[in-house]
Parts: structure tokens; sequence; C-alpha cells
């Protein structure tokens, strides 16, 4: 999007459009990988010792732990998988970087391979993708918007692990009744919201975490950096426009309630499994929360809304080297193992998690899952917010204040002129600085 979300922020932001693992288990052994599998490479700078992997805290699949058991025993090393929320382990690689003492390799939540790149904390891939590039199907088998999402004036510096987007989760039953089709406009959404608010149930939630507003944002034509002109938030009168619907959903017409500052990331999906409310923006992230939580709901999955445009925030997570590694052509062997194809689906069995190959969407475990196949036709319109960000060197105190744009209005209840008025100050104060 994430997933990639984000450098500095939090979710999708740090959380980056990611979620809780659950589901069945199922599990694929590196050893038995076929089409788009490398070749396990035992050579190189194996040598025993501890091999160290930052990861995600909530993805600690079956088919990665096959993958990590197979490179243990092919390289005599013991993998140690040290697991972070996305904000303890940006605090964590900063201070590593500093120090020089660096983990093997490490997953992050989107934008930060491109930052680090640019501060020379993150290892150029290109002599790894030059000898296995055509083995392992790179770049030709990954969404372009993966791929240059990662790059860097032409260097490639991480390999996408997930690839996810957002898209319209709804209660067949509440549409159904009121006689209502999912729908795919902002005006349709907005009527179909009030027209489903009653007693307890609200149309919709708006999530915690401020990345969910980035997919109205891109449906109206914003993002948040335009490089060529250094300019913030462009178009601004759509940008306003986006963030004050939100804004109205909430505090003039109440289809939702507010969002709070908890940063409670499966509360919109919590109130939907509960039948609270009937239709909500996430992705595959939340559905085993919904499943867990009530097994019986009958919901549907439709495609983004469309405002000026259609669109969606592309999100995910990244497998990037250190600049540092003390081991690199063992960390660049650990990707491409976890990025192989059937290591993606059987990680897509488990979890319904959504991954960058091409050739992922095609395979039977995703056209016949009910879940995941809706995305697929998703991802291709996918869109990075931040792009561009990283080349000001001030993503995280740009995120920063984004947030706080994002808590004013729709927390808050603050209406747009005040709070992007706010909003640009403190944006000259860090654009100057």
């Amino acid at each position: 999007m994430s997933a990639r979300p984000a450098s500095n922020g939090q979710w999708m932001t740090r959380r980056r459009m990611l979620g809780v693992a659950g589901g069945v288990a199922a599990a694929v052994p590196l050893a038995a990988c076929g089409s788009g599998a490398p070749e396990a490479d035992s050579g190189g700078d194996g040598g025993g010792g501890t091999f160290l992997a930052y990861w995600n805290n909530a993805h600690e699949y079956d088919a990665y732990k096959d993958v990590v058991a197979q490179f243990e025993k092919d390289h005599g090393v013991t993998v140690e998988m040290q697991k972070f929320q996305w904000e303890d382990l940006r605090t964590k690689l900063v201070s590593d970087f500093q120090s020089g003492n660096v983990p093997d390799v490490v997953e992050e939540p989107g934008n930060w391979v491109q930052e680090f790149a640019l501060s020379g904390d993150a290892l150029p891939l290109q002599k790894y993708i030059d000898k296995d590039g055509a083995k392992i199907g790179f770049p030709d088998d990954w969404l372009e918007a993966a791929v240059t999402e990662n790059t860097h004036e032409g260097q490639v510096y991480g390999i996408q692990l997930h690839y996810t987007c957002t898209l319209l989760f709804y209660n067949r039953r509440m549409l159904a009744d009121a006689g209502i089709e999912p729908p795919t406009t902002w005006d349709d959404f907005l009527a179909a919201a009030q027209e489903l608010t009653s007693g307890d149930v609200t149309g919709t939630v708006l999530n915690d975490g401020l990345s969910y507003s980035y997919p109205w944002m891109l449906q109206n034509g914003v993002h948040e950096y335009d490089p060529d002109s250094g300019r913030l938030l462009q178009p601004r009168a759509a940008a306003m426009e986006a963030m004050q619907f939100q804004r109205d959903l909430v505090h003039e017409h109440q289809v939702s309630p507010k969002p709070t500052t908890a940063l409670d990331v499966t509360r919109a999906a919590k109130f939907f499994a509960a039948e609270r409310a009937a239709m909500i923006f996430t992705g595959p992230w939340d559905i085993p929360i919904i499943k867990e939580s009530n097994p019986d709901l009958d919901y549907g999955i439709a495609p983004a809304l469309t405002g000026r445009r259609q669109a969606t925030i592309a999100g995910g997570t990244t497998l990037f080297i250190p600049q540092k590694a003390r081991r690199p052509d063992l960390s660049w062997d650990f990707i491409k193992r976890m990025t192989a194809l059937k290591t993606e689906t059987a990680a897509t069995e488990q979890s319904s998690m959504l991954m960058p190959r091409k050739s992922w969407a095609e395979q039977s475990a995703v056209l016949e899952n009910p879940d995941v196949k809706p995305f697929t036709t998703g991802l291709p319109y996918a869109e990075e917010f931040r792009t561009g960000i990283y080349t000001t060197g001030k993503a995280g105190e740009l995120e920063d204040i984004y947030k706080t744009l994002y808590e004013t209005m729709l927390i808050e209840g603050t209406d747009a002129e005040e709070a992007f008025a706010t909003y640009d100050d403190a944006a000259k104060n860090i654009l100057k600085g």
C-alpha cells in the first residue's frame, strides 16, 4: 500500500493495510516449491550462527515457518524472527542504523525502502536481480506499482512481499432488506449509509487510522505530495472536498461514529461483524476477525468507490536488506524463498492475504476464494498516496501533520478551511527547515 502506508505514522500508516493472521493453515514446504520458486542457494555466506529477521507480529503464517525451517536446514543457521508492531520497528531500525548493528533482513510496511535508499541505509539489489531476476520472475511477474515503489534512482532496493488494497465490505442482508445495491459513487454511498443508519446500527464506520482516508483522496485525484511542484495535497480544492466529505459522514450526516485516537485498527471490523455497521472499507487483513467474530455473517465485497475517478490505496509490505547487513547473499536467498509463488499461495490460503505477483492472481487458491478474488480486480487500480514523499527527507514529519489534519476534522469536527490553514502553516515550517 500499503501497504504500502507510511514512514512514521500509524496503520496503514504504521500498520500498512495488514493485519491479524487467522484461518486454516496451509503449509507448503519450500523444498517442494514449483513454478516461481527459487532454487535453494546453499553456497555463499551461510556458515552457521544466527540469521536475524525483523518481522511484523501479525505475519506468523505457517507457510513462512516452513520457509524458515528449510532455510535453516540448507544453510546451517538459526533464524531469529524478531516481531514488532510497525511503530516499534521504526524506532528499533533507526537506532540500529545509527549503531551499525543491523538485522539481516527487514519486513517493512511501505515507503521506508525508498526513504532508507535515499539515506544510504538500504542495500541496492541490482546485482542480485541481474543474476536471479529471470529465474524468479522479477520484475515481469510483479505488478508494476509494486516494483516502482521500491525503486530509487533506477535501482531496486526491496522486493514486495504482500500487496493489498481496501474495498467496500457490505452486509448483504441489510442492503437487501433496504432494497439497496452496493454503492459505486460517493453520492450513492452517502444515500445508502443514511438509509441504513437506524437504532444501534450505523451505515458505516470510518476506521481508526489516518491511512483509511487515503482512498477518498485518491478517488478525488489527490496525492499527498507532487514531486514536480513540491506542493502538498493537490489539487487543493479536491483535497478539501475529500476530507470534508469524510468529516460530514461523522459530524453532519451522523452515519458513522467518530474515529478514535486509540488506533484500534480492528474497530470497524468488529462493528461490522457484530452487525452494528452495514458497510465498511477494509482489506483482507480484517477477514479473519470478521469470520472469527461472526462465522454466519453474509457479507459481500464490492469495488472501490468512484469520486472524480475510481481508485483505492495500494498497501503491503516489502523485504529489504540493510546496507550494513553482514551476509547479504544469505539475506537475498531468504527473500527469494519468502516471495516464491508457492509460498505466496500458501500464505493466501491461510490468511487471505494478497500478493504482488501477476501469476498469483491466476492460481486456483485465489480464483476460488470469494474473499480474495474480488481484490484481484481492485489491485490494478490501487495506488500509493504518498508517492515521492521520501524525496523531501521529511516523510515522517509530513505524515504527522497530515494525521493532525485528519484528527482535527474527523474527530473534533473542524471544517476544512480552518484545518487546512493550520496544516499549511505547519507544512511551511517543515519544508523550509
